[in-house]
């Protein structure tokens, strides 16, 4: 049975070979950072939790891809790959510096495209008109953190920008014939379990590509960890299986077209303060898939297609 769109699978059909993506740390800095709207980040961030090693930005770009093609051709030598502007905000910058950084990413031998990961209050028309033009040269995706619809909850996690700003970026992006990707955490505090599906009508409401979600971690040294110490009735933090069943009832609210590609996020165990499950991302993913089976669960069965979803 045909459980969800996976990624993996929809890739591989999208580029016709198998593919890697290899995270790059370009040097970029973000406008809730930099003081531009706001200062000292999200308030769970920590971008240690996910660049590998080789992922600095005293490296340059092309280094930073070679040192990944090495890691991953020892056991997939066949393997092209993506440059993955992981790291803050990658359309933060000058529209100069900006192509500069894609293009040499792009020139980067066996790499076949670009994902661009960012905020939805830093794309700019100009920078959409470059990566249109982009975009019929080679795979690209964007990706935008947007982390939550509630306005209520970007204010408390200091993301800085507004539901409204995500549902603009997104429209004017895949107006372009882009395709567009958003972030999700689930379990942010003051969300219920009802805001949280209710996302999944207003995600499907708008033309994205593909949908990434993850699980509320908490990592030591950030504000919100310290929030949790101070506060603690103000998380749920979720057990592997809690949330596995709120995956499980979120997916099916999704519309079907949607391409899923992650869950879950581990975070290294030296960083994370809470919860610490102990699951490999695949041994969640075999968990989900069985629970599905066992409720007869599937990708977009309680889905009510609606272009008006509304934030309530």
């Amino acid at each position: 049975m045909h459980l969800y769109n996976d990624y993996g699978t929809w890739l591989t059909t999208q580029l016709g070979t198998k593919t890697q993506k290899i995270s790059l740390n370009a040097g970029f800095t973000c406008p809730n950072r930099d003081g531009t709207v706001g200062t000292g980040g999200c308030t769970y961030c920590n971008n240690q939790t996910f660049n590998p090693d080789y992922c600095v930005p005293s490296k340059t770009i092309t280094q930073q891809l070679e040192e990944g093609k090495r890691f991953f051709s020892k056991k997939y030598p066949e393997m092209k790959y993506l440059a993955y502007f992981q790291a803050y905000t990658n359309t933060y910058g000058s529209l100069s510096s900006l192509k500069d950084k894609y293009e040499e990413a792009f020139s980067v031998p066996d790499v076949i495209g670009l994902v661009i990961g960012t905020r939805p209050d830093c794309m700019p028309d100009a920078l959409l008109d470059y990566l249109e033009e982009l975009n019929h040269r080679t795979f690209l995706l964007v990706e935008y953190g947007i982390e939550s619809i509630y306005d209520a909850t970007l204010s408390r996690i200091n993301r800085g920008h507004t539901h409204a700003q995500t549902v603009d970026a997104i429209t004017r992006t895949a107006a372009r014939g882009i395709r567009t990707g958003a972030h999700l955490i689930l379990g942010l505090p003051g969300e219920s379990r009802e805001a949280m599906l209710h996302e999944a009508e207003v995600l499907s409401s708008l033309p994205l590509t593909m949908l990434k979600l993850h699980q509320l971690q908490l990592i030591k040294g950030t504000r919100m960890a310290e929030g949790f110490q101070t506060h603690p009735a103000d998380f749920h933090l979720f057990t592997p299986d809690e949330y596995i069943d709120l995956v499980i009832d979120f997916v099916e609210r999704l519309r079907p077209d949607l391409v899923l590609e992650r869950f879950v996020s581990q975070s290294p165990s030296s960083l994370l303060a809470v919860p610490g499950w102990g699951l490999k991302n695949h041994e969640f993913v075999d968990r989900l898939r069985q629970r599905m089976q066992k409720r007869d669960a599937r990708q977009g069965r309680l889905c009510i297609p609606s272009p008006l979803a509304e934030v309530t």
